[in-house]
């Protein structure tokens, strides 16, 4: 038991933390790596369509993930759907272009609106809905919607905001090609893993596979790290802008919250529905714009350490909020299990007291 004790705690701390602390070794480990040995590797990797084959396992083994009997259940919450559309892609877009008045380099403009332009995460949202009470299923349908909606939405958004943007860039966007991309590298594999999702859960059990879940966080990183050996020297000239960087992505994904909390009280939605709403609204796929940066955006390291970065804070943020709304759900539970106890006593005072009086006018 003395041994296993620590391995449980250790299992637990890697479940929670385990993600955060390879994106920060890995990236460091690269930018530090002056040789170039490790980085040569990622180069030739991502010369040779690696970020495309990872990205395309990465949406296969989401959508094994998917179950499709909960997605039918999330369709009777379409007025929190319909928010969280809304905060992912019209609210999160406007707030982007909002903040590039500030004074940034091109590079931090076109990060600032590759994660703007993003669907939801796959994973971590509906994790932290279930975990704060809310409804995993329309959280699920939100992950589908929203990455289906993406293959069209997110070149259409990329395009008008650079379009609008104050800061001057050199990239093309090819919008027909990218939405061909996306098409074929997100939508076709996350289709074909919510069909295969039964036949491939059994197989890897079998095998004793690690889990789709587990398998993703390991090639989440590595798209990463294919993507800072790319963009290495580039991020090495712009570290100084780290400060502005994260200021940055706390500002974008605060005013997310915000805006997803307004969304739910104009929405009148209770505690239970509201929990989709504010951190699938709020939360950004890292994978894709990883993709996008590395195939449109190479010039502009800073752009892919923002998407990095921002990732990183924001679940660290919506850890914060998850405990804010676990510890509401709790003390209103309290209150209410506070109430029917005080009722019932009142109930049972009532009763003694007719009791009494019936004992009373009794002969």
């Amino acid at each position: 038991m003395s041994r296993r004790g620590p391995r449980r705690v250790l299992a637990s701390f890697w479940r929670s933390h385990g993600f955060m602390i390879g994106l920060m070794v890995v990236t460091a480990l690269t930018l530090a790596d002056s040789a170039e040995m490790s980085v040569r590797w990622g180069r030739w990797l991502k010369t040779h369509h690696g970020p495309d084959g990872i990205i395309a396992a990465i949406f296969f083994f989401s959508g094994m993930t998917l179950e499709k009997e909960s997605l039918s259940q999330g369709l009777v919450d379409l007025k929190a759907i319909g928010g969280a559309l809304f905060l992912i892609f019209v609210l999160a877009p406007l707030w982007a272009l909002t903040l590039a008045y500030w004074p940034m380099s091109p590079g931090l403009v076109v990060g600032l609106f590759l994660v703007a332009a993003m669907p939801t995460t796959l994973s971590s949202g509906v994790v932290m809905t279930g975990a704060a009470g809310g409804n995993t299923a329309t959280a699920l349908l939100i992950t589908i919607v929203s990455n289906a909606m993406a293959i069209l939405v997110t070149p259409l958004l990329l395009k008008f905001l650079l379009g609008q943007s104050v800061k001057s860039t050199t990239a093309v966007l090819n919008t027909p090609s990218l939405m061909a991309t996306l098409a074929l590298l997100v939508l076709t594999p996350l289709a074909v893993g919510m069909r295969l999702r039964n036949p491939c859960l059994a197989l890897m059990r079998r095998v004793r596979c690690p889990q789709p879940g587990t398998l993703n966080t390991f090639l989440v990183i590595v798209v990463v790290w294919l993507g800072v050996c790319g963009s290495r020297h580039t991020i090495l000239q712009g570290l100084n802008l780290m400060p502005l960087l994260l200021a940055l992505a706390v500002v974008f994904h605060g005013g997310l919250l915000v805006g997803g909390f307004f969304i739910t009280r104009l929405l009148d939605l209770s505690v239970g529905r509201r929990e989709a709403v504010i951190f699938m609204g709020g939360q950004k796929t890292l994978p894709l714009s990883v993709l996008i940066q590395t195939a449109v955006f190479p010039q502009y390291g800073e752009a892919l350490i923002f998407c990095v970065a921002h990732h990183l804070v924001h679940l660290i943020m919506d850890g914060g909020v998850l405990s804010l709304l676990k510890n509401a759900r709790l003390s209103a539970s309290h209150g209410m299990a506070r109430s029917a106890e005080g009722t019932r006593r009142l109930e049972e005072g009532d009763a003694g007291m007719r009791t009494k009086r019936h004992e009373k006018g009794s002969p």
